[in-house]
């Protein structure tokens, strides 16, 4: 049930019990903030979409703005909605592009498209359920021929363990054309033990890995979000300088010998061995809402 207190919308999530909020950026006029069980999940500009805040979002958005021609609509899979940021995005860059959403609470969605609707135009069909399985029911047809496909799934603030495993990236990846892009989204802390698991399984469902981040994420120093590009065609060589130019800066790319050193022998994580994304400490990530 939705409601109001103040000028911030809010509902109770009936499938996780979460509540969301959508908050009004004080500081960039036009833009809102949605937040999950007091966790910023997405932020959208409403009349200039192409505005992107969180960092993790800014690396995606520079692949998408990369790896094909300017401006050429692609078939888009999301895995994970939130306030549908990144197709918004793709609409707006890249017009005409045929979009997928996969979202397991179909009461968040239709709560974002009542105060944060996108537009009309665009060609963006959600469809509800878990992303595992709605994996298996999307049609035929779209397998491999996906340009492009996003994993971005949050319960809360962690990663549910049955979308971090070997089965799930290459169901995931099945859907990709034989040049298109796998963009996952990861979350870890000091150490990265979760991350280089991730690196590691994701390299084995696709033949090429390469990871983006803030510098001192990389090393380990502090909690933040990892973002990792997979394909089964070789990323150009130009490609990451071209992503770290665009910011936000400091930030690193690392690939080939680099990422496997990053690896280290972690393990390829399985259905049978996977595990959630660890949890951030509440100061970090979390919010009051309202606040």
């Amino acid at each position: 049930m939705a409601s109001r207190e103040t000028d911030n919308p809010s509902i109770k999530l009936a499938l996780s019990g979460f509540q969301a909020v959508i908050e009004a950026d004080r500081f960039n006029p036009g833009s809102f903030q949605l937040v999950v069980d007091g966790t910023p999940q997405s932020h959208v500009h409403l009349e200039d979409p192409s505005q992107l805040f969180f960092e993790y979002i800014q690396r995606i958005g520079h692949v998408i703005d990369e790896f094909r021609d300017p401006g050429k609509a692609i078939t888009a899979v999301h895995l994970g909605a939130g306030a549908l940021t990144l197709p918004r995005y793709i609409e707006d860059t890249r017009p005409g592009s045929r979009q997928q959403v996969i979202e397991i609470e179909q009461d968040l969605v239709d709560f974002v498209r009542e105060h944060l609707p996108w537009p009309k135009r665009a060609a963006i069909r959600v469809r509800y359920g878990d992303a595992r399985e709605v994996l298996g029911r999307l049609p035929g047809g779209l397998a491999g021929t996906v340009d492009l496909v996003v994993v971005d799934i949050f319960s809360g603030a962690r990663t549910p363990a049955h979308v971090t495993s070997l089965e799930f990236y290459r169901a995931a990846s099945a859907l990709l054309a034989p040049n298109g892009v796998i963009v996952v989204n990861v979350a870890d802390g000091p150490g990265l033990a979760f991350a280089r698991n991730q690196v590691a399984t994701l390299g084995a469902a696709v033949s090429t890995v390469a990871v983006l981040a803030e510098t001192q994420i990389l090393k380990g120093r502090r909690f933040g979000n990892l973002v990792l590009v997979g394909s089964n065609a070789e990323l150009p060589m130009d490609f990451l300088p071209r992503l770290l130019a665009g910011g936000p800066h400091p930030a690193k790319a690392i690939a080939g010998s680099e990422l496997k050193q990053f690896v280290a022998g972690a393990p390829v994580m399985t259905d049978a061995t996977a595990i959630p994304s660890p949890p951030p400490a509440k100061s970090i990530f979390q919010v009051k809402s309202g606040s």
